[in-house]
């Protein structure tokens, strides 16, 4: 297929293809279904409405790059194709491709089928959302074996074409809930951190502190409970979110992306280490009643509580903070080309 036939249609896709398409369609349409019910009823997952909008504009942006992988077997600015890999392994990661799409067929049941008997419940919701990853990478890899002229596709391609999709199919693991137990136990665990650091750092400025489990007692009398609001998840997952798919639309080199969402649950975590000091000093200098008290801002008006108002503000903060790190993460360092002299010879005789 020739450079002017690179805009590609889904007519142009073969009936194997689309049967793929799909059915990948109808998964998907299930678990977002499925996960509206959460987003719906706790505050923490409100943010899933937006992954569908943003997983279909990052297959949108990617879009030509897609195409061109379907039509030419490589990357839009790729001048020399890939080298031919080993039979061997082709078969090996095809093999392994089919395990992952058979196990992800089988959870996806077993999620569905708990559903449909119990209803809404966290173990479901994860095990769709972890077998629709799964069908949807390895689904990609089977079915780029060969680009849309029947020529074979290398191995190194398949498996970057493979990686464009990378986003738009894990993405759904962050807003499904985790399994009660497990995110009881890292909940307990954020809020026991959160409690040990606060109050270290105001007894180590000899402030009137004391600590009991999770409540810290102000000026001998005054109590304040770190709640599990405070624990910092909600915060966490939501940056996640917003560091995978900032990492996925603007970073180009893989090593970047993983980077950009690890300083992002940094600052996830130490921004709301910074919000539960401020809510401390804040009961320390007006009484823990005022924490859940209308906050009046000059220009904003009342803004909601001053518990529930920091909360925003962090979350503000740190997807501002991550928009800001982009231009340091895409900086290329000026590239120093030594000028080569070469002789040309004499062309008289």
């Amino acid at each position: 297929m020739s450079d002017s036939d690179s805009n590609l249609r889904f007519l142009d896709l073969s009936k194997e293809r689309l049967a793929a398409l799909f059915m990948l369609l109808g998964f998907a349409a299930f678990m977002i279904w499925d996960q509206s019910y959460w987003w719906s009823e706790r505050e923490d997952y409100s943010f899933g409405y937006l992954v569908p909008l943003f997983a279909l504009y990052v297959l949108y942006d990617r879009w030509p790059v897609i195409q061109s992988y379907l039509t030419k077997g490589e990357k839009p600015d790729a001048k020399v194709s890939s080298p031919a890999t080993g039979q061997s392994w082709v078969r090996l990661l095809e093999g392994l491709a089919m395990v992952v799409f058979l196990v992800s067929v089988s959870l996806f049941a077993v999620g569905s089928l708990l559903r449909s008997v119990t209803g809404p419940q966290n173990p479901a919701t994860l095990a769709i959302s972890a077998g629709f990853s799964g069908l949807m990478l390895s689904t990609v890899f089977i079915f780029a074996k060969e680009r849309l002229d029947g020529q074979p596709m290398s191995l190194k391609a398949r498996i970057s074409f493979t990686l464009l999709f990378l986003f738009p199919a894990i993405i759904w693991l962050l807003s499904a809930p985790l399994v009660s137990v497990l995110e009881t136990k890292i909940r307990v665990f954020l809020l026991t951190k959160v409690t040990m650091v606060v109050f270290g750092v105001l007894d180590f400025l000899q402030y009137d502190i004391q600590r009991e489990g999770n409540v810290l007692i102000l000026n001998d009398q005054d109590r304040v409970g770190v709640e599990e609001a405070c624990s910092g998840i909600r915060s966490l997952t939501a940056c996640l979110f917003a560091g995978s798919f900032l990492a996925s639309v603007f970073l180009n080199r893989f090593w970047k992306k993983i980077a950009l969402v690890g300083v992002a649950m940094f600052l996830a975590v130490f921004t709301n280490l910074i919000r539960s000091f401020f809510l401390t000093f804040w009961a320390y200098q007006n009484g823990s009643v005022s924490i859940d008290e209308p906050l009046v801002l000059p220009l904003l008006g009342d803004v909601g509580s001053v518990h529930d108002a920091t909360g925003m503000a962090i979350l503000g903060v740190t997807c501002v903070g991550l928009i800001c790190l982009l231009p340091i993460f895409n900086y290329k360092l000026p590239e120093f080309e030594e000028d080569v002299v070469t002789s040309v010879p004499d062309s008289k005789p």
